[in-house]
């Protein structure tokens, strides 16, 4: 059996996609909030733009969008699953922000906005949902949308650097390297180092790439356990559909008082790209 791309890794949202139900992309900003919003303020986003936040789930970076556009910029947000983005649009009202926001449920395959129409694009933790061919026509839209010289920015995780201990160190490369043999979530997830290419093979100039190690030691704190025993809970369960070692059994109880992340000693990690391109400064003839 294979690790497939839907509902089977949980969590998933009304689109059928695994791990973009609010519940665990919430949980996982909050575990990683210091290096994610590093990551943000690295993305050339300048005051008074008009940025567009494709696919923003329920919004988490919606405020710190708003802090960098400032009270002379705007922000139109999109998702996919149409409950992330009312959830996303009730917590910009709520939020009050300094700068117009305007979420809508869209599709990042086909947007509905004129060519140039934004200043820049943040893409973050997406990507990971689109097969090849729709990677590379998301990113086509993206150049689309935003005008020559303005911005594409897109961060995602990157399965090659992820690992827990206490456990044998190839447990999570095993599982990634297995899972990710054929197309689906894991082999998506093993892409990401590569994005610079797609945003070259896509158009854009001066591309630029960057990996963040995101680190967490024991203790644990509320935040990160509240991600990642239920993240390593469903990795296992994949884990066991594709007949992998038995390490993998001592993840799956999230409530166990062995559990490794609960250890001493435990240490958790991931890696997070960020690469990012420029819109070339002349649109090609038809383009």
């Amino acid at each position: 059996m294979t690790a497939r791309h839907g509902e089977d890794w949980g969590y998933a949202a009304s689109t059928g996609l695994g791990f973009t139900h609010h519940t665990i992309v919430d949980a996982h900003f909050r575990a990683c909030e210091e290096p994610y919003l590093d990551q943000l303020r690295g993305a050339g986003i300048r005051p008074g733009q008009h940025v567009l936040d494709a696919g923003c789930g329920p919004g988490d970076f919606l405020p710190h969008l708003a802090a960098l556009v400032g009270p002379d910029g705007r922000i139109t947000a999109v998702d996919l699953a149409e409950e992330n983005a009312t959830l996303a649009a009730t917590r910009a009202r709520d939020w009050d922000l300094p700068c117009p926001v305007r979420v809508e449920r869209e599709n990042l395959l086909r947007l509905p906005y004129p060519d140039d129409h934004f200043d820049a694009a943040w893409c973050s933790n997406t990507v990971q949902y689109l097969g090849d061919q729709e990677l590379s026509q998301a990113l086509a839209e993206l150049v689309r949308v935003v005008r020559p010289g303005g911005t594409v920015a897109v961060k995602d995780l990157d399965a090659h650097l992820i690992t827990a201990r206490p456990a044998d160190p190839y447990l999570f490369a095993d599982f990634f390297r297995a899972a990710g043999a054929g197309p689906g979530y894991a082999h998506q997830l093993l892409r990401t180092q590569e994005l610079h290419l797609w945003l070259k093979g896509a158009g854009l100039v001066d591309v630029t790439q960057r990996t963040t190690l995101i680190e967490h030691h024991a203790p644990l704190t509320a935040a990160e356990l509240d991600f990642y025993k239920p993240a390593c809970a469903r990795l296992a369960e994949q884990a066991a559909r594709l007949g992998m070692s038995p390490q993998w059994h001592a993840f799956r109880d999230v409530d166990a008082v062995d559990h490794p992340l609960d250890h001493p000693d435990a240490y958790v990690r991931e890696g997070n790209v960020l690469s990012i391109g420029t819109v070339a400064g002349t649109r090609p003839p038809g383009g």
